[in-house]
């Protein structure tokens, strides 16, 4: 029988869950199990994005059968030879011997090392932008060598905007029913796998992943179909900016993570002293005990926490066995960029403290707090002081809570900040209108109703733009209230271009009109609204326009979306591999290059000033 989900109207998934591995690849622990993932695009030739782990080869086998309906595979890409991808591919030429392997050729080359069939007949060797045309579908390649083996490679469908990412992007976790990383919370019950999935799988391999990101960012990307875990179609720049940050050895937070290695418990106990200091000062902690947490948590841990603390026990003359593999396992996945305080014990000869240091400074950018503990077999009293001393090293050298202001009491000089002016909430909204034969819209920030007897609603639009324009001169405009489902392209079409040399609605077919005549947009909308023009208010860089409702139809029961859920959830963060002098727009994330940015600088994409660049650090 087979278990197939629909992911687009041409694409399916056709992989499959395990949950009886104990062990992903021999190491990693997955209590939860793991996907394999491969897809059937359907178009006038049939496409297979790679196959699956042979413990699932006979769902997958079915699933491929049933979402061909009858008709014949034309080709198979081969993103990755790792056999938990690629260990069915003997087996699928088998059955359909006519498919042709869509692959680079490192991919050739790894083939033949793992199987025996005539690779070369029926390769179709492909480089990087090369292109292969499926019919209503187009797809190219992009090379992404050592994320995480060699030959690996990504396929971007031009058409619908899809990315096949291979192992980017992964998850472990059966997908329980789900295909959707928005079916579930994802935050809540997916992230630290996807993280230890990340840290542990490709983490050694952060130049290659900036790498990718980059190309990546010059792609516009509608969806994300990763060799495991979910497939992403909202919020996509949220995980994006998660892989940023994991890629670049960047601490997610400010805080420590203790793990620690104790045979009688009096190491831990130095631990759990140190940990307690620590909470006292309001510094976020965790802690391991490495002897019974599996590895691959420590490590993922590591990769999140700014602080890291090393408290092992000497063992024969040696540092602890388990904390002497999760160091070794530190430097394989190469980490960097962490301070890193030591804690050693040793009933006769402590030694582990100064091994530790030497194993982790293998790794780069490693700076050492000083104030090693050095414990004889337990704490003694007099040793509390050198525990505190160092927790107040630890929190010197975090980065200080800003500390409430003092009240004033005397009157001091006004100042604006705009920042606190974007502390006020937005929405986020397409406004449009239209002029003769023409239609025309822009992104607005500043939607509010004025009165409901009788219903009056006020909008504040920016002189440069088109759309105020065609308003002031027709009095007409809709609004449409977006939803935190909109997609960052629908902020790029309508916010980041101008009208005047622009359309916007350029190979959008579906025309959605109110009574008015005005268009509306209808994909990512939860309401639209119709104005009627009843008097103009100059502000200056803005027209306030106050209008009479015309029209007002509900569209969905989605939340709307907001202007910090924009930039904390969609708005794609900006990849910035190599060390540049400007200032990067707040807004849309575009960057000025140069030592000094002119006070009346407007970003060219979406007319925001001066006043909200920062620069770059």
């Amino acid at each position: 029988m087979f278990c197939t989900k629909k992911i687009s109207d041409d694409l399916t998934w056709v992989g499959a869950n395990d949950r009886r591995l104990a062990m992903f690849e021999g190491v990693y622990s997955v209590p939860r199990g793991v996907s394999y993932n491969a897809y059937l695009l359907k178009d006038e030739k049939t496409v297979l994005f790679d196959t699956v782990d042979k413990a699932v080869s006979g769902v997958f086998f079915e699933n491929v059968e049933h979402a061909l309906g009858g008709r014949s595979l034309d080709y198979i890409v081969v993103h990755h030879m790792e056999p938990d991808h690629s260990a069915t591919l003997q087996e699928l030429i088998r059955r359909y011997p006519n498919a042709k392997i869509v692959c680079n050729e490192k991919t050739v080359t790894m083939i033949k090392q793992f199987f025996t069939f005539d690779i070369d007949a029926c390769a179709h060797v492909v480089a990087e932008g090369d292109t292969l045309e499926t019919g209503r579908h187009t797809l190219t390649f992009v090379m992404a060598p050592m994320v995480h083996w060699p030959e690996v490679m990504v396929s971007y469908d031009l058409t619908d905007k899809i990315l096949f990412s291979a192992d980017a992007f992964g998850c472990f976790g059966a997908l329980n029913g789900a295909i959707f990383a928005d079916e579930v919370d994802f935050e809540r019950d997916y992230l630290d796998e996807a993280r230890r999935y990340y840290t542990n799988i490709v983490g050694k391999y952060g130049t290659q992943v900036q790498t990718l990101l980059t190309k990546a960012s010059k792609l516009e990307i509608k969806m994300i179909c990763p060799l495991h875990g979910f497939v992403w179609r909202r919020n996509i720049g949220d995980f994006l900016s998660r892989y940023l940050l994991w890629s670049a050895y960047t601490p997610e937070k400010n805080g420590v993570m203790i793990a620690y290695a104790s045979v009688y418990g009096n190491t831990a106990m130095a631990a759990e002293i140190l940990s307690s200091y620590l909470r006292d000062r309001g510094i976020p902690t965790e802690m391991f005990d490495v002897s019974v947490t599996p590895a691959s948590e420590i490590v993922a841990a590591s990769f999140r926490w700014s602080h890291l603390v090393f408290a092992s026990t000497t063992y024969n003359a040696g540092i602890f066995v388990t904390m002497e593999a999760l160091l070794s396992d530190l430097v394989a996945h190469n980490l960097c960029n962490r301070t890193v305080a030591l804690i050693e014990n040793g009933s006769w000869a402590p030694t582990s403290g100064q091994l530790m240091r030497e194993q982790l400074e293998k790794c780069s950018n490693i700076r050492f707090i000083e104030n090693t503990i050095s414990i004889c077999s337990s704490v003694k009293q007099e040793q509390l002081a050198q525990i505190e001393a160092l927790a107040d090293a630890i929190a010197a050298d975090l980065p200080q809570q800003v500390q409430a202001a003092e009240p004033e009491t005397v009157a001091s000089e006004a100042v604006v900040d705009p920042d606190a002016l974007l502390k006020v909430p937005y929405g986020l909204y397409v406004l449009t209108a239209r002029e003769g034969d023409r239609d025309n819209g822009c992104i607005i920030n500043t939607v509010m109703q004025v009165t409901n007897t009788p219903n009056r609603i006020s909008i504040a639009v920016n002189k440069q733009n088109c759309t105020h324009d065609m308003i002031l001169r027709t009095g007409k405009f809709n609004v449409s209230l977006l939803t935190q489902e909109a997609q960052f392209e629908v902020f790029k079409r309508f916010g980041f271009a101008s009208g005047r040399d622009t359309d916007k609605f350029a190979g959008d077919s579906t025309v959605l009109r109110t009574a008015n005549g005005v268009r509306y947009i209808g994909e990512a909308v939860n309401a639209v609204l119709s104005g009627q023009v009843i008097q103009t208010v100059d502000c200056g860089t803005h027209t306030l326009f106050i209008a009479d409702v015309t029209e007002a139809v509900s569209l969905s029961a989605q939340p709307s979306v907001t202007y910090s859920y924009y930039f904390d959830h969609i708005k794609p963060k900006p990849v910035v591999t190599e060390k540049k002098t400007g200032y990067i727009c707040k807004i849309c994330g575009y960057i000025y290059e140069g030592d000094t940015l002119p006070d009346d600088f407007i970003c060219p994409l979406c007319k925001h000033g001066a006043a909200d660049f920062e620069k770059l650090q």
